[in-house]
């Protein structure tokens, strides 16, 4: 079957995967070609919303496919110009699904197929009620262009991008810094102070398979081991032991293997993907899976190597061992790895290390407080943070000479700051010493240089620094997802914007499950200038979570592009949910720009009284609102007594998109000589 004719006008090449009007192509997204093709293929039939999401997203979604799904659905009936109220093409079965009207006619193997459509049903049923809403259909989370799959998260860099290079060791975590006071003025003042539990929201799919040609490393899963103890309380040990596995293979053969980062394998702790699927999503060669049991002093640890083109089993072994043996246990299932993966590795396989030596009981009971501290850690909750420090010190109490418990307390610390949980003129110098402590301990500990590294750009602005540790933890261990994404944050707000999308293309491919990654990947392309870029990555983000807080960010792009109406309907859905100055502030910047000065005031008046009942500063919504009101030297004025009193805040004074029409002033020189950013 070539061609689906849907009326004298509408044609689809199933082939092309284009819909077309008058031969000339119909901007239509991916899922909504899916859906549209599912409804003709079932033509007359009733095709319900569970339907839709299993064909489109498989099984075990955890999001708002209702919400996807009406936005797709609006899509097609614009592409269609079908009126809802009067169908031509699909009807609304409310609360059920949808129906597509139209009746095919010679339907011959290897021939067009007409389509006729059906006589207007006047009777059909509005759109059901799962809206939000009056703007839920104009902001509802779109699918990006053909080029990014519905379901895939990292926009690959564009043509004019530099490649991303295997040479160039790059990941990413699954954290980010929300923005400091002017980190994103364009949204810093927008996204507020970012919710840390969302970096860790479960979502849809990664991306596409990602080839393995000759030259280009294999990709490794480390998926979740199974807790078999029956006591969810324990899941932080078989958690914790999951994430020391992908560290310890990460630093194997990094230039040989890469291995996925924690954040996209935890997705399927719940439910595991087929391997065909998991392949897919992650672009993985191999997987390791297993379990373990903890009774007593006893662990039972099981694993299996997977190779997933064929499904078949290259290497599978069960340990029953003392707890205090559970590092033989990691380093014997990573040799074991080392040996299955010939042909990845090849002749650099790595030497035996020798036999790790057995724990005593207070160095095991370090090591259990350190994985009880990353599972909190990774949770990312100011709560669980404050858990994180306290377990990280009882680990370096129980064991002063690990290393590990000081490098975990430093990334607790740095966090408690760059989320403003904690005052960093508190917490910023305890996670300098413990960073520190941890170096001095053990040198080539690649954990303990990312926090010092975000120490030396976000606190010092001393960004030789911070680059010099940053590539020094991605030299020690290339598959450190956290290394990467900073450091491209860190390369972004340098202005040295090229390297920093390479840099956050290759995280991306560590960690293709990190809606984090993926939103500041949007942020670098906005200080890159690529608007156009940046609206699509973030419309990606927000297909898989609408409510992901730093997609806020979107609103920016639709102000610089010249998309009021756009940013206008988004900060209407974003009320109930963002920070309420940050969106009257953004109101107030829309309207300046429209000339629509009263409203502005209006705006900025009950941002400023929401920020002093909350006890909240309100500089950053201030400045927002001076710059769409044309209040320049009020503006500039807003930035230097930063520069003066806290200069930290100018971090991304040379990107900033929302700066420009300043950057004109001679003072404005002096704000990047503030920021130590100058050549």
């Amino acid at each position: 079957m070539r061609l689906i004719r849907l009326s004298e006008e509408l044609e689809i090449d199933p082939q092309a995967f284009e819909l077309r009007r008058h031969h000339r192509a119909v901007k239509l997204e991916r899922i909504p070609m899916e859906i549209l093709l599912l409804l003709i293929e079932r033509r007359t039939e009733l095709v319900t919303r569970e339907e839709i999401a299993k064909k489109v997203w498989g099984t075990g979604v955890f999001l708002d496919t209702d919400g996807s799904i009406n936005a797709a659905i609006h899509k097609i009936r614009q592409a269609l110009r079908d009126d809802p109220e009067n169908p031509r093409f699909i009807r609304t079965v409310t609360g059920k699904g949808y129906r597509f009207l139209a009746t095919p006619v010679n339907r011959e193997p290897d021939s067009e197929i007409a389509a006729t459509p059906q006589p207007p049903v006047t009777a059909s049923l509005p759109e059901s009620a799962a809206k939000t809403g009056p703007a839920s259909t104009a902001v509802a989370p779109s699918i990006p262009p053909s080029g990014l799959q519905p379901a895939d998260l990292p926009v690959v860099p564009a043509p004019d991008s530099p490649p991303a290079s295997e040479a160039m060791p790059v990941q990413t975590p699954g954290i980010t810094l929300p923005p400091s006071l002017l980190r994103g003025i364009a949204w810093a003042a927008l996204a507020g102070i970012v919710v840390i539990g969302a970096a860790a929201v479960l979502y849809l799919r990664g991306p596409a398979s990602i080839a393995s040609p000759s030259g280009v490393r294999p990709m490794l899963a480390v998926l979740p081991f199974e807790n078999l103890t029956g006591d969810p309380s324990q899941d932080y040990f078989s958690d914790g032991f999951t994430e020391e596995m992908i560290t310890r293979l990460g630093t194997l053969a990094p230039g040989q293997l890469g291995v996925i980062a924690r954040t996209s394998v935890m997705y399927y702790k719940q439910e595991r993907a087929p391997l065909d699927r998991l392949a897919k999503e992650l672009g993985v060669q191999y997987v390791l899976e297993g379990s373990i049991r903890r009774e007593g002093r006893h662990i039972r640890v099981t694993a299996q190597l997977i190779q997933v083109k064929d499904q078949s089993h290259l290497w599978a072994q069960q340990f029953d061992r003392e707890q205090s043996d559970v590092l033989q246990v990691e380093e014997e299932i990573a040799q074991a790895i080392a040996s299955e993966i010939d042909l990845a590795l090849g002749p650099f396989r790595p030497p035996r290390t020798g036999e790790a030596a057995s724990l005593s009981e207070n160095q095991y009971a370090a090591y259990e407080h350190y994985l009880r501290g990353r599972y909190f850690w990774n949770k990312r909750t100011r709560e669980d943070l404050g858990r994180a420090v306290e377990s990280f010190q009882q680990a370096i109490d129980a064991n002063p000479e690990d290393a590990r418990g000081y490098a975990g307390l430093a990334d607790a610390y740095v966090l408690l700051a760059v989320w403003s949980y904690a005052p960093a003129s508190e917490v910023v110098p305890k996670a300098r010493a413990a960073a520190l402590k941890a170096l001095e301990i053990e040198p080539n500990l690649a954990a303990a240089l990312p926090s010092l590294a975000l120490i030396n750009q976000d606190f010092d602005l001393d960004w030789k620094t911070s680059e010099e540790r940053f590539r020094r933890a991605i030299d020690l261990d290339p598959n450190y997802a956290t290394a990467h994404h900073w450091y491209a944050e860190m390369l972004a707000y340098e202005g040295r914007t090229d390297e920093a999308l390479a840099e956050s293309a290759l995280a991306m491919k560590l960690d293709p499950r990190s809606l984090i990654i993926a939103v500041d990947h949007a942020y670098f392309l906005s200080y890159a200038r690529q608007y156009d870029r940046a609206i699509e990555q973030f419309r990606a983000v927000m297909a898989v979570d609408p409510r992901f807080p730093k997609t806020i960010g979107i609103v920016g792009d639709y102000v610089l592009t010249g998309q009021y109406d756009a940013a206008l309907a988004e900060l209407r859905r974003r009320k109930q949910t963002d920070d309420p100055p940050s969106v009257l502030a953004a109101e107030a910047d829309i309207y300046g720009r429209l000339g629509q000065m009263e409203k502005a005031w209006e705006a900025l008046k009950e941002a400023e009284r929401l920020c002093e009942r909350r006890k909240q500063d309100p500089t950053g919504i201030r400045l927002l609102a001076y710059m769409g009101m044309g209040l320049h030297d009020e503006a500039m004025a807003i930035l230097q007594k930063e520069c003066r009193s806290n200069p930290s805040s100018l971090v991304n004074v040379k990107v900033n998109r929302y700066l420009d029409p300043l950057r004109s002033d001679p003072r404005f020189e002096q704000l990047i000589r503030c920021a130590h950013l100058e050549p």
